[in-house]
């Protein structure tokens, strides 16, 4: 490593600890992602370390969430390392340090993956940096870890093996790696992805690679292995859970094809390029560079992870297409597993493109130098504006979300000790009450038993009938086990200043009250509350809170 490189990676590093530093400077201050994050996996992560079950047996239950209809393995595995972060820390450090740990191993990933096996020259140092620390700025889904970013570090370890390196870093990688990322959100598809590269050298006449298959083969072992509680689900679990109503076959034809398009250009907010600005264009005009210099075979590499990004764009689609339908009613797993989730591969696809790109357009022009160096600052630039203190700036940060004081004064006000009555909640995630300790009846979670949804479905059987929105949503996916109701539609963040009211609210109490509900948590005021067997009793406000709670008891 020469002098130059060195100083590069400090800069580097420099740049990432300053991307990460509000989530150490501001705390609970800082804003975050609130869907599939505050809504859900932080308060999962919390409830589950003071359930006493993070090493419970497969059939241990957590009794907080829905009556003990949870089991322990809808939470995942305890061999994940951010469950112990969550255990042993409080939520913003720990969310910190999994942040930190997350893009420090994407940036070091990305960067010895071009320095290895794509961009091997020193010209091309700052293409590689760039590229790597940018890809390391991407917004990622928090609780899938490494699925995503860590993909550039496996690659590595892959191609290394594949080509005949025997060191002990590679195998290092590949152990490790499977404990801090999940196969459902990235990896299964990586590595079915690996197998059928592996594939294609061998119908290439490259022959039988054992040491880079067994390679793939002991990566998804070790998976296998971490997500014992998955496997153990999928092979031994019968009875019917909420996924076995989730039906994603929907889509027109056309609405197909304008969603291809719609993901190409801005890609998907659980896997996001942070691509459309800067890297689009650049890979347009790469391949652009390509056709009218009939480079095909010299560019072989970037034609076909070019083509690959569009196919995956257009499968992450297809698969939404209603043609499915046939299928997914013969083959019941094609409805419970979300094989849409191959375009996970994309932003892997796409900062490789980027780089290669730049390679690309500097290796025509005089001032190669200069225009590689304005590209990189420029897509920089670009996704640091994603930070998340910017992008959800707009939101309630962790404090005013999760309220700690203002339900805390709730709890007190009720008296009675909270394993020994039930809520649920209208307006706002039932994480929020979770979170806190109270014991809910309702619940964000896409693995619990099919009987409760039925069970729950009652509470709000009115509502539903009178919604289509929310009664499709419910009765079609169901994840979001919450008291919909058909004046507030699919919206459950009603701040304090809302103008909002129910005014023709109709719930079935009794239900309710049989499943041992005895509270209603409410962001907006019931009008017609006693026609629905509620009453009033108090409501909540707190300065560290976005929320007024109106407490609502059963009669």
């Amino acid at each position: 490593m020469n002098k130059k490189e060195q100083i590069l990676i400090i800069l580097s590093l420099l740049a990432l600890t300053i991307f990460v530093s509000p989530l150490f400077i501001l705390g609970d201050n800082a804003h975050i992602r609130v869907h599939d994050n505050l809504d859900s996996n932080l308060a999962w992560y919390k409830v589950l370390a003071e359930s006493g079950q993070i090493t419970g047996p497969a059939n241990a239950i957590i009794p907080q969430i829905i009556n003990g209809n949870l089991s322990r393995n809808a939470f995942g595995t305890e061999y994940s390392l951010i469950v112990w972060l969550y255990a042993l820390f409080p939520t913003m450090i720990a969310y910190a340090i999994s942040q930190t740990i997350t893009r420090f191993t994407a940036f070091f990933g990305m960067y010895l993956l071009l320095k290895t096996h794509f961009l091997k020259d020193q010209e091309w140092l700052i293409i590689n940096f760039g590229t790597a620390l940018a890809f390391a700025f991407t917004p990622f889904w928090p609780s899938g870890m490494l699925s995503t970013l860590g993909m550039p570090l496996a690659l590595w370890a892959f191609l290394n093996i594949r080509n005949g390196e025997r060191s002990w870093k590679n195998y290092l990688v590949l152990s490790v790696l499977p404990f801090y990322s999940s196969i459902v959100l990235g990896f299964f598809f990586f590595l079915s992805a690996m197998g059928i590269f592996w594939l294609s050298d061998l119908i290439r006449g490259k022959g039988w690679n054992f040491r880079f298959l067994l390679s793939i083969v002991y990566m998804t072992v070790m998976f296998l292995l971490v997500e014992y509680r998955l496997v153990y689900s999928l092979l031994f679990d019968d009875d019917p859970n909420s996924r076995d109503e989730y039906f994603h076959a929907r889509l027109s034809i056309a609405h197909v094809i304008r969603l291809t398009f719609k993901n190409f250009v801005y890609g998907h907010h659980h896997a996001a390029t942070v691509h459309t600005f800067v890297i689009l264009p650049v890979m347009l005009i790469s391949f652009a560079i390509i056709l009218i210099k009939n480079r095909w075979k010299k560019e072989k590499t970037f034609v076909f992870l070019f083509l690959l990004n569009i196919v995956l764009s257009a499968w992450y689609a297809f698969w939404f297409y209603k043609g499915w339908l046939p299928l997914t009613q013969r083959f019941h797993f094609l409805d419970t597993f979300n094989f849409a989730r191959y375009h996970f591969l994309r932003p892997l696809i796409v900062y490789l493109l980027f780089a290669m790109s730049l390679r690309i357009i500097c290796s025509i022009s005089k001032k190669r130098n200069s225009i590689g160096l304005i590209l990189v600052i420029a897509q920089l630039l670009v996704v640091s504006l994603t930070n998340e203190e910017i992008l959800f700036h707009d939101k309630p940060n962790v404090k005013q979300f999760y309220a700690e004081e203002q339900f805390s004064n709730i709890k007190d006000y009720i008296g009675i000790p909270q394993e020994e009555y039930r809520v649920a909640s209208i307006g706002i995630h039932p994480a929020i009450a979770q979170y806190n300790g109270f014991y809910t009846l309702d619940t964000y979670n896409n693995f619990y038993p099919l009987s409760y949804k039925y069970q729950f479905r009652k509470i709000i059987e009115k509502e539903l009938a009178k919604n289509k929105t929310i009664r499709t949503y419910f009765d079609e996916w169901g994840g979001r086990c919450y008291i919909f109701t058909a004046e507030l539609g699919k919206h459950y963040m009603f701040k304090k200043k809302t103008k909002k009211r129910l005014k023709n609210l109709e719930l079935n109490i009794e239900p309710f009250k049989e499943m041992g509900g005895r509270y209603i948590f409410s962001a907006v005021p019931i009008d017609n509350a006693l026609e629905n067997s509620l009453m009033l009793e108090k409501t909540f406000e707190s300065k560290s809170s976005v929320w007024k709670i109106y407490l609502y008891k059963a009669l």
